[in-house]
C-alpha cells in the first residue's frame, strides 16, 4: 500500500540517503526532451521531496497528480526529473508528463497566431478610438516589417501607437495560456484517467513540425504518482491536481534563459518581452491562488 510506504519513508526521512543523479534518469515525455542536471537544483529537489512526501501522507490517497509550474528557466524540467527519480528510488512508482505536448499548434504556428492576434486587436482598437487612418496604416506597415510595432519606445514618435499596443496586449491576454492556445481538455482527460485507475492511457506526443504528432500508450498499472511539468499546470483550468508546486522566477530570468538556450532567435525582441510579461502576470496570479508549495529561485520555501 502506498500509504504504508509513505509512512516508512517519513520515518527515515531525516537519514534517507538521496541517490546521486545517473545518466538514464526519468524526464518529461516531450519528444527530443533532454535534461541536464544542474548541481544547484539538487538541494531544491531534495527540499521539495521532503515536503512532497509529507503532503502526500497527509492527504492519504493512493494516487497523486503533482503539478510543477513556473516560467522558462525556473528549473521545472530538472526538478521534475529529480523528484521522479527520488520517488522511484524510494519505492514509489512515478511518471513525468510534459504539458508541452498539449498546445493546439506547433511552436512556429503558435508564434504566428500570437502576432496575428496582437495586430488584429490593435487595429480594432485604433478603429474603436477613432485613431485609424491611411497614414497610420502606412506607418504600421513599416513597423510590421521591422517587427517593432510592439516596442513602447516607438510611441514617442507615434502617440497613437499606445492605443494599438494597449488593445493588442489585451487581446493577447485572452489567448496566452488559455484554452484557445492550450488543449486543457486533453490534459484533464489524462489526469482523470490516471486518478480513476486506468491501467493504460494514450499520451499525446508533439514535436516542432506539423507532421510530428502521435500518441503512445503508456502502462500506468503500477504508477502511484503522475508529475505534470508545465508552465500552465498551475492554471485553474487544470483539474485533478492534488499538490501544486510553483518554482518562482522573474521575466528577466526567463529571458536570460531563452537567450542562453537560443530557443528563439527573437528572445530579446519587444514582442517576446511583452509575451513574457503577460505570462508572468498570469503565473504570479496562479501562484498566489493555486500553489500549495512555492520555492524561490534561491531554494527558499515561501509557502508549504
Amino acid at each position: 500500500m502506498l500509504q504504508e510506504r509513505l509512512e516508512t519513508i517519513l520515518s527515515e526521512l531525516d537519514t534517507w540517503q538521496f541517490p546521486a543523479p545517473v545518466d538514464n534518469m526519468p524526464h518529461g515525455d516531450m519528444p527530443g526532451d533532454k535534461v541536464i542536471i544542474s548541481d544547484a537544483l539538487i538541494p531544491h529537489a531534495r527540499t521539495l521531496f521532503r515536503l512532497l512526501v509529507k503532503k502526500m501522507r497527509e492527504k492519504g490517497d493512493e494516487k497523486y497528480v503533482i503539478s510543477i509550474f513556473g516560467g522558462s528557466g525556473s528549473g521545472k524540467s530538472v526538478t521534475t526529473s529529480l523528484l521522479t527519480y527520488y520517488l522511484n528510488e524510494a519505492g514509489i512508482k512515478a511518471y513525468a508528463m510534459s504539458g508541452d505536448n498539449y498546445p493546439r499548434r506547433i511552436p512556429e504556428y503558435n508564434d504566428a497566431e500570437r502576432v496575428s492576434i496582437f495586430r488584429s486587436e490593435g487595429l480594432k482598437g485604433l478603429l474603436k478610438e477613432n485613431a485609424y487612418s491611411p497614414e497610420v496604416q502606412a506607418v504600421l506597415s513599416d513597423l510590421w516589417k521591422k517587427e517593432t510595432d510592439s516596442d513602447p519606445a516607438e510611441t514617442e514618435a507615434y502617440p497613437w501607437l499606445k492605443i494599438y499596443q494597449t488593445y493588442g496586449r489585451e487581446g493577447l491576454k485572452g489567448y496566452l495560456g488559455e484554452d484557445k492556445e492550450q488543449d486543457y481538455a486533453q490534459v484533464n482527460g489524462v489526469l482523470a484517467a490516471f486518478k480513476r485507475g486506468d491501467e493504460k492511457i494514450w499520451m499525446k506526443r508533439m514535436g516542432r513540425t506539423e507532421d510530428a504528432r502521435w500518441y503512445d500508450e503508456i502502462d500506468f498499472s503500477d504508477t502511484d504518482v503522475l508529475l505534470l511539468e508545465w508552465t500552465h499546470s498551475g492554471s485553474e483550468q487544470v483539474k485533478n491536481v492534488d499538490i501544486a508546486i510553483c518554482l518562482r522566477s522573474t521575466p528577466e530570468e526567463t529571458k536570460a534563459y531563452r537567450l542562453f538556450r537560443a530557443r528563439d532567435g527573437k528572445a530579446d525582441s519587444p514582442f517576446v518581452t511583452m509575451v513574457l510579461e503577460i505570462e508572468q502576470e498570469k503565473l504570479d496570479r496562479r501562484m498566489e491562488d493555486n500553489a500549495d508549495v512555492i520555492l524561490s529561485k534561491e531554494g527558499e520555501v515561501l509557502r508549504q
